[in-house]
């Protein structure tokens, strides 16, 4: 049963108030799990994997229909929901913005590999492969539009980018839930195994031809360099031709998440005018 942050038990009355009994405190979360901050994230956690999530605390503040839905739903999938004070929340969020709910979940997603991913691929695959990211922020912006063009997969390198962790995860609103992340340790090995599989390596950057003019409809892993620094120069080499995207304006670049939607875009744009074009 919930229990709120002095490990008193309540039922919600007639009033919408308490009822408190004692009961013992929740355990803290422990290494194999992982927090998921904000409702967005949380909500989307309980859509698509509520068997992962052990527990969520919801400030005792809230009581408003987005979290009455919240905790309806966890409810419903059998997740125990624990009220708690805003000061117990902070120190359970970290330091992230939390919006009032915080949720405990398995830290390990299915793991998927490359071959998982091209072994029977429905549709030519699309990949975004993301080379020295740090910034959690801007990787879980890549993994949102990752998930709205219909990628089947994030790869990232082991040593010098950022991994999964809460602030990736509250950015991403969700989509860190339903894109495949996958960790290589050495980025130019997995690049030469898509070539091998038939996946055209295109990196993004300044200097490439024009976006409005490459054809970037067929298998594709798009390749999008570290903020500020762009590809490095190993990374480069291993692309089989290299995109710019046109800029009208006064900017030099974009920023990495950005730049990764709108190629993305760009190739799911491109395939469905070849499938239009077709002849039926």
């Amino acid at each position: 049963m919930p229990t709120d942050d002095r490990g008193r038990q309540p039922e919600q009355g007639a009033a919408g108030r308490y009822t408190i009994t004692l009961v013992r405190y929740p355990s803290p979360p422990v290494s194999d799990t992982r927090l998921v901050v904000g409702f967005h994230a949380v909500t989307a956690r309980l859509r698509q994997r509520p068997e992962s999530v052990r527990a969520i605390y919801v400030a005792t503040a809230r009581h408003d229909a987005r979290a009455r839905d919240l905790v309806d739903r966890a409810k419903a999938a059998g997740v125990a929901v624990h009220p708690v004070d805003e000061r117990r929340l902070g120190e359970l969020a970290r330091g992230e913005r939390h919006q009032g709910v915080v949720a405990v979940a398995d830290a390990a997603l299915p793991h998927v590999t490359l071959a998982d991913v091209l072994e029977h691929p429905a549709e030519p695959p699309l990949l975004l492969v993301l080379d020295g990211v740090t910034d959690p922020h801007n990787l879980g912006a890549c993994l949102r539009s990752a998930d709205a063009f219909g990628a089947h997969a994030v790869v990232v390198p082991k040593d010098r980018a950022v991994g999964v962790n809460a602030t990736v995860a509250k950015a991403a609103s969700g989509a860190a839930d339903t894109i495949p992340v996958i960790t290589v340790t050495n980025l130019a090995r997995a690049l030469r195994d898509l070539k091998e599989a038939g996946v055209w390596i295109v990196g993004a950057d300044a200097g490439g031809e024009s976006l409005f003019e490459a054809d970037v409809s067929g298998p594709i892993a798009w390749v999008l360099g570290a903020e500020g620094e762009g590809l490095r120069r190993l990374t480069r080499e291993h692309c089989d031709r290299v995109v710019g995207i046109p800029l009208a304006g006064s900017v030099e670049s974009l920023n990495v998440s950005v730049a990764a939607g709108i190629c993305l875009f760009a190739t799911r744009r491109a395939r469905s005018a070849v499938t239009l074009a077709a002849p039926r």
